[in-house]
């Protein structure tokens, strides 16, 4: 059967009364009865009804779910702007308007930018909160912390980001501060050990392991911050005695060299010791130079040395014998020192002292002389002047008693500026008498012993001295005395008899100008009085017997000057004319 266009409702417009007008041509065709014909059209109805009912349930139903896709949509939107913390999007309309899936479509992108936001927010958080958790646990002595931070997507707002990111700026400062204090410590104890000698890995390793460069990542904990200030702490008390005990060494051998005349080629062997003696702990700073073995070396040697000090001890004894001696001498203090000698000889055969303790009283009875020799610098010092001063007057009397001293010889003009210093100097030769009686006086009052001169009193001397030049003015007296007469003499001789040739001078050899070595004759004190047993030193014996106290006032006459040239030419020819009468 051919099968036409409304048969067919695949084939052009097919609509229900198209359908209708088939069924009723098929149903005038088989004749069915207008019951059954209403029969069929209500259940055609019924099930079309029922179509119709079944999609307007689904539409429904379809539309319920694209509402609540809406509405979770838009939650999910208004979650996800507030843990952005965005107030809005770009983009997105302030009301609502279109259909519900137009409203959907105009969501969806929003919802995917806000996701793929939410997705790089939350790496941001993750990587900020893993380095935070990282370095609290660096800080608290964990190195080992491998659980990732859990991100709250509640609250990924930037400000929330930007509070994360603050505090991770103050933990890697705080890191950085930490791991600059843990290098200057490592450093120090570097520094530390190089200077004591001593192995810096194991040092340190013993602090924390990861402080050794091998494993990239050092500890920056208190507690290990606290056991590095506390091992830099003990390294440099242990550097500190160290070098006390090393300066205590080389200070010991210094002294053992001195005595025993160490040559410098031995000395050299230990400069490594004695280049520190008066080094202060932060100034010594080559390795090993306070290692353990250079100390004990120092110690062996120092033990050596004292064996040998006391094998050598009478060589070091009188050493310091001699010493103590040539400060005397310096000083012009008469001592004994043949006893003194005879005395260490027993000392040190008898074995009744200790080597030690024989060397220091030696070292004091040194320090005794020097000082005793300091407190009589000062009058020693003017005896030299008041002796040399002596000195000068002996050649000057000697210069004047010369009778070819003007003569134009070689070296006249010399001697001529010698007599002129001289004679400045032996006027001064009373008031530096005086001041030291005064200062003899006052050093004899403080220490109550009285002041010696090579064993002689300087007192006597100086009123010896006084004596001999009151003397020397009155012998002066004398003879201007006697020429004065025989010039009368002369005179009256010629008024009587007339003029007459005066008989030839004896010429009288010349006297070489220089010192004497002995000036008792002229008042000049040699280096050396020699008094009687029984001179005090406070008072002298006059030439009639009598005592005089001549030190109570200038040892010479206040209005003694030194002799013109023409007196003393005069002292020459009365002197010669004397000699020459029978």
């Amino acid at each position: 059967m051919a099968v036409t266009d409304a048969q067919n409702p695949l084939l052009g417009e097919t609509t229900c009364g198209t359908l209708l007008q088939k069924l009723q041509e098929i149903w005038d065709e088989v004749g069915e009865s207008d019951e059954e014909r209403d029969k069929m059209l209500i259940q055609i109805e019924q099930e079309c009804l029922d179509v119709y009912k079944k999609k307007v349930e689904q539409a429904a139903k379809s539309r319920a779910q694209l509402l609540e896709a809406l509405s979770d949509a838009r939650i999910e939107l208004a979650r996800l702007l507030s843990a952005l913390g965005e107030k809005c999007f770009a983009g997105l309309p302030e009301k609502a308007s279109g259909t519900i899936k137009e409203q959907l479509a105009a969501i969806a992108p929003i919802l995917e930018q806000l996701w793929e936001q939410k997705a790089e927010r939350v790496k941001e958080f993750s990587d900020v909160q893993t380095q935070i958790q990282k370095i609290c646990g660096e800080i608290a002595g964990n190195l080992n912390i491998n659980d990732n931070p859990t991100v709250d997507d509640a609250d990924l707002s930037l400000k929330k980001l930007d509070e994360y990111h603050a505090q991770l700026q103050e933990l890697q400062k705080e890191k950085s501060d930490r791991l600059h204090k843990v290098l200057e410590f490592v450093s120090s104890v570097h520094d530390l050990c190089a200077v004591l000698g001593m192995d810096f890995f194991s040092t340190v390793t013993d602090v924390h392991p990861s402080l050794n460069d091998s494993t990239g990542m050092q500890s920056i904990s208190n507690d290990t911050l606290a056991r590095l200030a506390k091992t830099v702490l003990a390294l440099k008390e242990e550097k500190k005695q160290r070098l006390h005990k090393l300066q205590e060494l080389a200070n010991q051998l210094m002294d053992l060299w001195n005595l025993m005349d160490t040559p410098m080629e031995e000395r050299k062997l230990f400069d490594h010791v004695t280049r520190n003696m008066l080094a202060s702990v932060d100034e010594v700073t080559v390795p090993k130079a306070l290692a353990l073995d250079l100390i004990e070396q120092a110690e062996v040697e120092v033990e050596r040395l004292d064996l040998l000090k006391a094998s050598r001890m009478k060589e070091i004894a009188f050493k310091k014998q001699a010493e103590l001696e040539e400060i005397y001498a310096r000083a012009h203090v008469e001592i004994t020192p043949d006893v003194a000698r005879e005395k260490i000889m027993a000392l040190i055969d008898s074995g009744n002292v200790e080597p030690a303790e024989l060397l220091a009283d030696m070292d004091n009875q040194i320090s005794r002389a020097k000082e005793e020799a300091l407190s009589r610098k000062e009058i020693l010092d003017k005896v030299e002047k008041w002796m040399s001063a002596c000195e000068e007057e002996s050649w000057l009397e000697d210069y004047n008693r010369d009778e070819n001293r003007y003569n134009a010889s070689r070296g006249a003009h010399l001697n001529l500026k010698r007599a002129e210093k001289a004679r400045i100097l032996v006027n001064k030769i009373p008031a530096l008498v005086d001041t030291l009686v005064a200062k003899t006086r006052a050093w004899e009052d403080d220490r109550g012993i009285q002041f010696a001169y090579d064993g002689v009193p300087l007192l006597a001397m100086l009123d010896e001295y006084a004596m001999l030049r009151q003397e020397r003015e009155e012998e002066k007296q004398r003879m201007r005395d006697q020429k004065k007469f025989h010039e009368q003499q002369s005179t009256e001789q010629e008024s009587i008899f007339g003029s007459r040739p005066s008989p030839a001078r004896q010429v009288s050899t010349k006297k070489v100008v220089g010192s004497r070595a002995n000036g008792g004759a002229n008042g000049t004190p040699s280096r050396r009085l020699s008094l009687n047993a029984h001179q005090n030193g406070s008072k002298s014996t006059t030439k009639d017997g009598r005592r005089d106290n001549r030190l109570s006032g200038p040892a010479g006459p206040v209005n003694y000057v030194s002799i013109s040239k023409d007196d003393a030419a005069s002292h020459v020819s009365g002197t010669d004319t004397a000699t020459a009468s029978p």
